[in-house]
């Protein structure tokens, strides 16, 4: 079997400098998707840059956590989960005009038990892949944060070339986090987003990524096949 991977930039349209990254990497030709946080401060942006990048495939980030404020929503109360993901997943569909291509979690709030179920209900609805819980396998160590400190080693083209290259045959996600860095962003996470992107727009990569045998796909242009395991790397250390 084969390699392929999905290249995935979570937040878009959480900020400006974030949009800005994910096109300009994905017109590299490296990024094949992203995750659209329909709550995020510049969404509409981000929607419009969609429409102009057909290619790009584009799927929901669902944002319950709010960056570091107080939660949108009682992260214990399952109720109220399910019907915040079914706003954002309408919201979704109102403002991108068709269904999302994926469905993922800030933050990973569909790893908790009380909404893990909400989120795998929601994905079998709407007939999407959920990240970890998919034919997809997911892989989150292309992450330069963690402890309250910054790894840039972590997000280097060296350590991106050893995870392209730990990929098993089938089709993994690698999950990134690019962006410019921008005032009114208020993360934790922050310069490092700019030196994933440097990464990614690193004139060697895609002649390293052809040299490992990977082809690169999309949510758009992968047919999934059913899987009896999850999709979960043994590596979960990246936030998204």
């Amino acid at each position: 079997m084969s390699k392929y991977c999905i290249v995935n930039v979570d937040d878009f349209g959480i900020s400006h400098g974030v949009n800005r990254a994910v096109v300009e990497a994905h017109r590299a030709g490296v990024v094949t998707s992203a995750s659209l946080m329909v709550n995020g401060a510049a969404v509409d942006e981000a929607v419009a840059l969609a429409r102009s990048h057909s290619a790009l495939s584009v799927g929901i980030h669902d944002n319950f956590t709010n960056e570091g404020g107080p939660p949108i929503v009682d992260l214990d109360d399952a109720d109220a989960g399910r019907a915040e993901l079914e706003r954002q997943m309408e919201r979704f569909e109102s403002l991108m005009r068709r269904s999302p291509s994926h469905l993922d979690s800030h933050h990973h709030v569909h790893r908790r038990a009380t909404l893990a179920p909400v989120f795998a209900s929601a994905a079998e609805a709407a007939g999407i892949p959920l990240r970890e819980r998919s034919a997809v396998r997911w892989v989150g160590s292309f992450y330069g944060a963690w402890d309250g400190e910054t790894h840039p080693e972590q997000i280097s083209i060296e350590s991106l070339t050893r995870i392209l290259g730990s990929l098993e045959p089938g089709v993994t996600e690698v999950s990134t986090h690019v962006g410019y860095v921008d005032p009114s962003l208020q993360t934790d996470y922050h310069a490092e987003r700019e030196l994933e992107l440097a990464t990614l727009l690193d004139p060697r990569l895609p002649e390293i990524i052809e040299s490992l045998g990977i082809g690169l796909v999309s949510y758009e242009n992968v047919e999934l096949i059913g899987s009896d395991r999850d999709g979960v790397d043994a590596d979960r250390a990246g936030r998204s």
